[in-house]
């Protein structure tokens, strides 16, 4: 294939002429990995203690979401190896090789890593540490300890192996004006990320004291409503408490042997319910084979409720979905219940939401068996009690739950965009194939080695 003018073949595949590359130990690092035998200085608090689920692929930069402690000597020899400093390099070297982490200025120090971590400290001007950082967690690198895990390296790699992995080396100012945009678009993607989990919090929030009558809406939010007392605590007058049984009839869903499955009619599974609580028809993955009398007997309607009725753990049973669509030909499976309306008072939107709120959850995984598996029914289901408020306030509660789900679907989609764009700017800008106006105007200072 013909290079396009201005580029060469590399290591690291086709870069400017004007780009070097080289393996990590020859950027004068200092490369170690982390000690076992940490267990001992496990603490609730102290340094920060950095291993493989504080790595992601998706963004250099470390993940303190589940964070740990270790409380260590200063003067212990381990530690001192060990210290992680600001600009540090992390790869993950078993297991999940390749994960790539960068130690940037608001992680704090002192921190150490794990066995499973190897701290590549690069030499002060031979390159970019956080440039190094995007390269080695673009696709094409990715693809390079892809092929080191398949030549056999299965549970890990060594420190050797470490240094010979290989990075471009633009001139450092281009490496440095690379990073910084990198950077600038996953500071958007976190703020994005932040703001999504923010919204979310919030709605939850909305959705309980909406679905107790703790916050009321519009000209439902009258001076000094009166509440009552119920069994499952205080709500508004106007409402009432009504055990499930009252509003639907329960029946388990088809079992059908594994052979019978990948084709034929529309089935819902424990996944749409768990997944969604508004199921359209369109959501419906699964297919089965089944007779004319299965299709009668577990037929899907409009309006319907499905809740999951087995599963791992008990915080998954009774999730529901409900069913805001007409299904010309569907049925549901047995690892799911259906619930039928018996009557009108409950609006449809409204049921995508009323069956979150806390005090019907805890109802139904109080109520809910445990084998090997977590197990509701039938039974259990028309025992739990729900608040009822009138139709019209029902509607309302249901229209403004839906605004909030629909903004923050817009933001998910924005956030999305987002990321693709990372990717695009991490291929061009990574391969030269876009170069910044830095490179174009300026020389660089980097050491004559990135060019051997």
């Amino acid at each position: 294939m013909d290079l396009t003018p201005g580029f060469k073949n590399s290591a690291v595949g086709v870069i400017p002429e004007d780009w070097g590359d080289q393996a990590l130990a020859q950027l004068e690092p200092f490369i170690t990995s982390g000690s076992r035998g940490w267990a001992k200085h496990y603490s609730d608090r102290g340094d920060l203690f950095v291993r493989i689920t504080n790595l992601s692929r998706e963004r250099i930069y470390l993940d303190l979401s589940d964070t740990k402690y270790v409380d260590v000597p200063p003067d212990d020899a381990e530690a001192t190896r060990t210290a992680l400093q600001q600009g540090d390099l992390l790869i993950s070297i078993t297991a999940d090789i390749g994960m790539i982490g960068y130690v940037d200025e608001v992680i704090p120090l002192p921190a150490y890593i794990n066995q499973h971590i190897a701290c590549v400290r690069i030499g002060e001007g031979a390159a970019d540490p956080k440039f190094v950082a995007y390269f080695l967690a673009s696709d094409a690198a990715q693809e390079r300890f892809r092929s080191i895990t398949d030549v056999g390296a299965k549970t890990g790699i060594n420190l050797t192996t470490v240094g010979n992995i290989r990075t471009a080396v633009p001139p450092l100012r281009e490496q440095q004006a690379i990073a910084e945009a990198l950077s600038d678009i996953d500071a958007s993607i976190a703020a994005q990320s932040r703001l999504i989990a923010k919204k979310r919090d919030l709605q939850q929030g909305v959705t309980q004291s909406l679905l107790i009558g703790e916050i009321r809406l519009g000209s439902f939010a009258r001076k000094n409503a009166r509440y009552k007392t119920t069994e499952i605590g205080p709500i508004p007058e106007g409402w009432d408490v009504v055990p499930m049984g009252d509003l639907f009839g329960f029946k388990n869903g088809l079992n059908k042997a594994k052979r019978y499955f990948g084709y034929g009619t529309p089935i819902v599974n424990f996944m749409d319910v768990f997944g969604c609580p508004r199921l359209k028809s369109e959501n419906i993955a699964g297919r089965v084979d089944v007779t004319r009398a299965e299709r009668e007997a577990y037929a899907v309607c409009k309006g319907d409720v499905f809740f999951t009725r087995t599963s791992e753990t008990v915080e998954q049973i009774g999730m529901a979905a409900a069913m805001l669509d007409s299904v010309s030909d569907a049925v549901y499976s047995g690892f799911v219940l259906r619930g039928r309306p018996k009557d009108d008072s409950l609006d449809d939107q409204f049921k995508a939401w009323c069956f979150s709120a806390t005090y019907f959850r805890k109802q139904i995984m109080a109520t809910a068996s445990y084998t090997t598996r977590a197990l509701t029914n039938g039974g259990a289901l028309s025992a739990a009690l729900l608040a009822r408020p009138p139709l019209p306030e029902q509607k309302a509660i249901a229209a403004t739950l839906d605004d909030f789900d629909s903004e923050i679907s817009l933001l998910e989609a924005r956030l999305e965009k987002t990321r693709a764009l990372k990717q695009a700017m991490m291929q061009a800008l990574l391969t030269g194939r876009v170069r910044l106006p830095i490179a174009r105007n300026e020389t660089s200072n980097v050491k004559e080695a990135a060019y051997g």
